[in-house]
């Protein structure tokens, strides 16, 4: 076989892996479309609430977000800010929400307490001993959310058999510079409607920037105190509970998580630990994900195929990708349900899907990710040990 031909081959199976990625993107699209046009139907009974907020140091639009909390439309609710340090700066943040916003029901809980290996959890055990509510929301400190959130939350938490609720959420990024628009576009345009693919295909995943159940639901699975020994402590919560019978809902909230890194460097690290540890927990589907980067397969087989028939196709996946993710950005803007922050400019696409690519092929060599400057070992969903972690610190990431 000459080198021509293996070259011609490849580029051919290359276009047709873009192609049928561009079918997967086109349902994805069709997806978020019916999905954030669905009717929201008003919870029977509104329940207090108690949001937990852990923090760790001063972020990115960080009192922004916060401040959302602090906004809903909800008859009653409390939120507890925990952290584990005296002088986190983000304690500065809570006690300037606490002056504009007199009214709302707002604890601090600072405690260094360590009960297990993954500190987000620990202090999500020190800040339950202040919730005074029985319907338990634990929402990541970088969410930015809309009025009606907790009253989306509540009204899918009170379907029948539905132990656990969780959500959707968007890219908000933190300029208008390429990094953090990139960091975006991967979140808008690839996870969000592989979320809802593989929903479509069975699966109940438990994303962890937003999580709300019952106090009764977390006491039947061992508390927080059954998720510490893991760095995937969402995962685990999700599999938890679906042992019980029960399901986990998808709530019709979409809101949004700010995308904070400004180097390639940064963003590729934080991309690498979670495509790391989403490959240790499904490996499967993480190996079929590769399918939806269109782009990246159309420039590969434009680049091995030397000819004008790549060229056209790669044009052509280009400006199909592009209309949806305008579509997807319309969708999300006309329904109202996630604050879209800045769009992702068209000509970063293809660079969007390549890094995806390195990112994934990365991902298969090794296990080690990095957090805040600690060295991690990807949780496959069992107990992590001192040994195993070789750190101090363990949080799950975003």
């Amino acid at each position: 076989m000459t080198f021509a031909l293996v070259m011609g081959s490849a580029a051919w199976i290359s276009g047709a892996i873009g192609l049928a990625g561009l079918v997967q993107s086109t349902a994805g699209f069709a997806m978020v479309r019916r999905f954030v046009a669905q009717p929201t139907p008003a919870p029977g009974y509104r329940p207090p609430v108690t949001i937990l907020k852990p923090l760790y140091g001063h972020e990115p639009l960080l009192e922004q977000a916060l401040a959302t909390a602090c906004s809903q439309n909800y008859p009653e609710y409390q939120i507890v800010f925990g952290v584990t340090r005296s002088r986190d700066p983000a304690l500065a943040v809570v006690h300037r929400l606490q002056t504009r916003f007199p009214h709302a029901d707002i604890a601090v809980v600072v405690n260094a307490d360590q009960h297990g290996q993954n500190r987000k959890v620990s202090n999500l055990m020190n800040m339950l001993q202040a919730a005074k509510h029985d319907v338990i929301v634990i929402a990541d400190s970088d969410i930015h959310a809309l009025p009606d959130y907790l009253d989306r939350l509540v009204a899918a938490l009170e379907q029948p058999r539905v132990g656990l609720v969780t959500t959707l959420y968007t890219g908000w990024p933190v300029s208008a510079r390429v990094v953090p628009q990139l960091g975006a576009a991967q979140i808008n345009y690839g996870f969000l409607p592989s979320v809802l693919f593989g929903r479509a295909l069975g699966r109940q995943d438990c994303l962890g920037a937003t999580m709300a159940l019952n106090r009764a639901t977390l006491g039947r699975i061992g508390g927080f105190e059954a998720l510490v020994p893991h760095l995937a402590d969402d995962n685990v919560l999700g599999r938890k509970v679906r042992e019980l019978g029960l399901h986990v809902q998808l709530a019709s909230a979409v809101p949004s998580t700010t995308v904070p890194e400004e180097t390639i460097g940064a963003l590729f690290r934080h991309e690498l630990r979670w495509a790391r540890t989403i490959r240790r927990l499904a490996p499967a589907g993480f190996a079929a994900s590769a399918l939806q980067y269109s782009l990246g397969w159309a420039a590969l087989a434009a680049a091995l195929a030397g000819s004008a028939w790549g060229l056209v196709l790669f044009g052509g996946v280009w400006a199909v990708r592009s209309a949806l993710a305008r579509g997807i950005d319309t969708a999300l803007r006309r329904q109202g349900s996630a604050p879209v922050g800045l769009r992702a400019p068209i000509w970063l696409l293809p660079l969007r899907d390549l890094l995806s690519l390195i990112v994934m092929a990365s991902s298969y060599f090794g296990r080690h990710v990095e957090w805040r400057g600690h060295d991690l070992i990807a949780d496959s969903g069992r107990p992590l040990s001192p040994a195993t972690l070789g750190l101090e610190e363990a949080v799950n990431p975003r």
